[in-house]
């Protein structure tokens, strides 16, 4: 069965980056550009993992993830969170919040495969 990544950020240039980073595996990708539109994405398909950004406009990461796991039908799905720097104080509470993973920005193709691999496996686009 074909997994299902839901990445969350308001920046185009990482939900790029994301998507190139997994154009060689066989996943469907999704995306929102904030958590407010994560879980209208989430009705629609329900994501194997969420890469969360911590700082979006009308709902930041924090919320999404709190919302996330208070809701029973959605709290087993893993969330990688994507952090910068300026989140340094928040980052330490993240594990306790329910994140399975943190990914510092900026970050390179094989850091977010990796992390993303600690969770999935992930298997290459069929030949």
């Amino acid at each position: 069965m074909r997994q299902t990544i839901l990445t969350v950020d308001d920046a185009k240039a990482v939900r790029v980056l994301v998507e190139n980073a997994l154009a060689g595996f066989d996943c469907e990708l999704t995306t929102a550009t904030n958590g407010f539109e994560a879980f209208f994405a989430i009705e629609r398909v329900r994501p194997d993992l969420i890469l969360l950004d911590i700082s979006m406009p009308v709902m930041g990461g924090v919320e999404t993830l709190r919302r996330l796991k208070a809701a029973p039908e959605l709290a087993d799905i893993p969330v990688i969170m994507l952090t910068s720097r300026a989140d340094h104080t928040v980052v330490p509470l993240l594990p306790k919040m329910g994140a399975v993973g943190n990914v510092l920005k900026p970050f390179t193709e094989p850091t977010l495969l990796a992390a993303i691999q600690n969770v999935l496996k992930l298997q290459p686009v069929p030949n």
